[in-house]
């Protein structure tokens, strides 16, 4: 088959190679020419995804158009932010082609999630999410790895999960698409506060509690908006939670980090090649909490320490002295 991989990024490169291991075209298209220019030209993505040698499959492709012509599938993996301008260019090129979203998080303003926002700016509804506990670092190193394709149609859930499935890739499939998406958006979020406990020195306890009150408020908030509570104690949601929330290749963890150590977000930001969409979701998770008339405690101290200068040690003390309460 033939694939357009929208998004040169550490992510969307790994897809790339994966599909092309799978003896697929995958045609990698970017908004950086001199990036895609230096892939071409090394046969690896060295600013995102340093050491992997990519397949002489996966195909640099800088015109979008070209990018889509004929494509059997068009894979979503640019930050979450830019999914609708993306889509807007993409228009009614590719009718056929099966769409699948790799991009995580929540649109600010709107705070659709992102299979909704390529529904509307491609006048589609069958969109094919792929998500779950997935760092490119490893994946990329045929480190095992297993993640979910979720769809309302199951059909297509199915040409995602044998089209991406391999010996070190294992996909299953999940009807709840709303629960999947807000597990992997929401994640990042808690992913940002554990990182600001181990900025400031914390131990396993801290880590424990937090992990696992997020997890609550990220379902609360999931469930709300018509996920299924279960989904949430799946790949999507612990396993994606767990992942993001420890692992050293975790860019909400490591930012979390930084800003535990007193740094400054500006500079923190300034600082990153790749995009940490919890900052993001962050903000889009508290004023959906808002809306919805739902706690967001976790979100709220993220928010305040991101966007309003709030000390870290001071948004920890304000969870841990909340009213007592029961904690179901």
């Amino acid at each position: 088959m033939t694939i357009a991989v929208l998004g040169a990024g550490s992510w969307g490169t790994t897809l790339a190679d994966l599909l092309a291991r799978g003896g697929h075209e995958a045609r990698l298209w970017g908004n950086e020419r001199d990036d895609l220019a230096a892939i071409a030209a090394e046969g690896e993505n060295r600013k995102f995804l340093p050491g992997i040698r990519l397949h002489e499959q996966v195909k640099v492709q800088p015109e979008l158009e070209a990018a889509l012509d004929g494509a059997d599938v068009v894979l979503f993996v640019v930050p979450s932010q830019a999914v609708r301008k993306v889509a807007a260019r993409i228009g009614g090129r590719a009718p056929r082609a099966l769409i699948v979203c790799a991009s995580k998080g929540l649109e600010l303003g709107s705070l659709m999630r992102m299979s909704e926002v390529l529904a509307e700016g491609l006048l589609r509804t069958e969109v094919v999410v792929l998500t779950g506990p997935s760092h490119a670092e490893e994946v990329s190193r045929g480190i095992p790895t297993t993640v979910v394709a979720a769809a309302h149609d199951q059909a297509r859930a199915r040409a995602a999960q044998t089209l991406f499935a391999s010996p070190t890739f294992r996909v299953y499939t999940n009807d709840d698409v709303t629960g999947c998406e807000f597990g992997a958006a929401l994640k990042n979020v808690v992913a940002l506060a554990a990182g600001v406990c181990d900025g400031l020195g914390f131990g396993d306890n801290t880590k424990a509690a937090l992990l696992t009150r997020g997890l609550v408020e990220i379902a609360r908030l999931g469930v709300a908006m018509g996920g299924r509570r279960e989904t949430f104690f799946g790949l999507t949601g612990m396993g994606d939670l767990i992942a993001t929330a420890i692992s050293r290749h975790s860019r909400n963890r490591g930012v979390g980090e930084r800003i535990g150590r007193g740094e400054p977000l500006d500079h923190i930001l300034g600082s990153m090649v790749m995009v940490a969409e919890g900052v993001h979701t962050a903000r889009a998770a508290r004023d959906l909490g808002a809306r919805l008339g739902i706690e967001t405690p976790i979100a709220d101290q993220v928010c305040a320490m991101l966007f309003e200068g709030r000390d870290p040690r001071d948004a920890v003390g304000r969870l841990m002295t909340r009213d007592l309460k029961s904690e179901t």
